[in-house]
């Protein structure tokens, strides 16, 4: 860990991609609260590359889920769905896939599932039986809007169309490709993953409830981790990877969930709701386990530091210019202001 922080040169300033629809895209740019070493210029254009690929996930998603009969359950579906952010799992599912050989077009009904599967994951999470926020990306939480009974109706819908929108709208994939990575989104959502993560996370909340650094790793990494786990490694499967690549993009990923969740906590206790789209602070008045809370928070940056180098080394065996976009991406996640 010294010798990371010795190796640190400047601040760097990364642009983050925040509030986007399928038809304008907001970006803002703010001084980053994370130090991370700086890497040697490339030809990559990371700004450009977001754009784009924000620009075709949205777009896509906008036609996976028509405003059809019945009207308020897919008003309520896609009011989070395309209420914008940093789509962060939809362009590690497609970096993946491109990095092993794939073709964006080939992957995206899977980019689309994983961008369902996480806007059901907030929508449950913003409920008041759950975490309790009314505001999500600068907007009212979906039951706010709609009500708890026909978000819990659009959680289940995205959730089942998720698996239908892979299975129908993906061209050109064996069937067992498929199935294998159906199966890792399966797995990784459900009692063995993210539903497992917030359960623990529930459980482990209040001034008298006393969390050790590894059980709050293992909160972390499956209420986020297996998220960010389950995009990767499934687009990955979807574009042809070998095993070995597979198990690198998996540690890959592991090292950016638990990262993601890192950084999360650190802004959590030092933006203001405004800039963070939803209620700052509310671990703490919740007393809920959080990295800060347990290590303090410049201890919580050095690690998300620290996981960010892992994560990158996991890369290491790959194409460099193919493997630019996840590379920059790690470094954007550890870096982002919101």
């Amino acid at each position: 860990m010294h010798n990371l922080r010795a190796h640190v040169k400047k601040w760097i300033q990364l642009s983050s991609i925040f509030s986007c629809s399928s038809k304008s895209i907001y970006m803002s740019s703010r001084v980053n609260v994370f130090e991370i070493e700086e890497e040697p210029r490339s030809r990559f254009d990371f700004k450009s590359y977001m754009i784009n690929k924000i620009t075709s996930i949205n777009e896509a998603l906008d036609s996976a889920v028509p405003l059809i009969e019945p009207i308020k359950l897919h008003e309520a579906m896609r009011y989070t769905l395309l209420s914008g952010g940093k789509r962060v799992r939809p362009i590690v599912c497609i970096a993946a896939c491109e990095l092993v050989g794939g073709h964006e077009s080939t992957v995206m009904p899977t980019a689309c599932a994983q961008e369902m599967i996480h806007s059901m994951s907030v929508m449950l999470d913003d409920l008041p039986c759950m975490d309790n926020d009314d505001f999500r990306r600068g907007k009212l939480s979906n039951h706010r809007v709609y009500g708890e009974k026909i978000t819990l109706l659009a959680v289940r819908s995205l959730q089942a169309l998720a698996v239908d929108h892979v299975v129908t709208a993906t061209r050109g994939v064996p069937p067992e490709r498929l199935v294998r990575a159906l199966t890792e989104m399966a797995i990784l959502t459900g009692s063995k993953g993210a539903a497992a993560g917030q359960i623990a996370d529930l459980c482990s909340s209040g001034e008298d409830f006393n969390v050790s650094i590894e059980q709050l790793e293992h909160i972390h990494m499956q209420k986020t981790g297996t998220l960010c786990e389950g995009s990767v490694v499934s687009g990955a499967i979807i574009g042809g990877a070998s095993e070995e690549e597979i198990e690198k993009l998996r540690k890959f990923s592991k090292c950016i969930g638990l990262m993601f969740q890192i950084v999360d906590d650190v802004l959590d206790v030092t933006k203001s709701s405004m800039e963070l789209g939803k209620p700052a602070g509310k671990d703490v008045v919740a007393a809920k386990a959080t990295y800060p809370r347990l290590i303090g928070i410049e201890k919580s940056r050095e690690l998300a530091l620290k996981l960010n180098s892992e994560a990158k080394e996991q890369l290491s065996g790959f194409d460099q210019e193919k493997a630019a976009p996840l590379i920059a991406l790690a470094d954007y996640i550890v870096a982002r202001q919101n």
